[in-house]
């Protein structure tokens, strides 16, 4: 009788641990780095004449801006690119290319577009782990002091835009 109750409640501990995963959305991840300032790292700078792009390139520019992590191989950063698009018209955003070829990101923003206000390649994807991304797309918002204030895990779709201004305008207007 006491081994039938024992693995019950281990059943029981078991389907309540799983039902609070389902309800876990996993767009939602914690991040160390929020409220914390942009992470030290340096990479090689894609179409510049400057040769490399890193904490201090962002943290010169003294407004709020998006910092997003993507590849021209990723299917959804091809989708949230358009997405991209409109928000560089109000902020800048800063690229950081993960594990990409120069010649396949060339032809990508040839074809769709650039929205970067610079770009710099993560060939390593080390830049990548110091900003604490696990996969892609991932973009944070930073504020003016270059302090990460939100991430978003995924693309951006047409949906995220209105949660993402409003985000903008917040951080904006402190």
């Amino acid at each position: 009788m006491n081994k039938f109750f024992f693995i019950l409640s281990f059943l029981l501990v078991i389907l309540y641990i799983f039902i609070n995963g389902l309800r876990n959305d996993p767009k939602i991840v914690p991040s160390a780095l929020l409220n914390k300032s942009v992470p030290e790292f340096k990479i090689q700078k894609i179409l510049s004449n400057t040769k490399t792009f890193g904490r201090n390139d962002i943290m010169k520019i003294k407004d709020v801006k998006l910092v997003n992590v993507f590849a021209s191989w990723c299917l959804p950063c091809r989708i949230e690119h358009p997405q991209l698009k409109k928000l560089s018209k109000n902020i800048p955003i800063f690229g950081i290319n993960k594990k990409d070829r120069k010649e396949d990101l060339k032809a990508w923003l040839s074809e769709l577009g650039n929205p970067f206000f610079a770009i710099g390649a993560d060939k390593d994807g080390n830049a990548s782990i110091q900003w604490g991304v696990y996969g892609i797309p991932e973009t944070f918002i930073l504020d003016k002091n270059s302090n990460i204030r939100y991430k978003h895990v995924g693309p951006i779709l047409e949906k995220d835009l209105e949660t993402i201004n409003s985000i903008i305008t917040s951080i904006k207007y402190e």
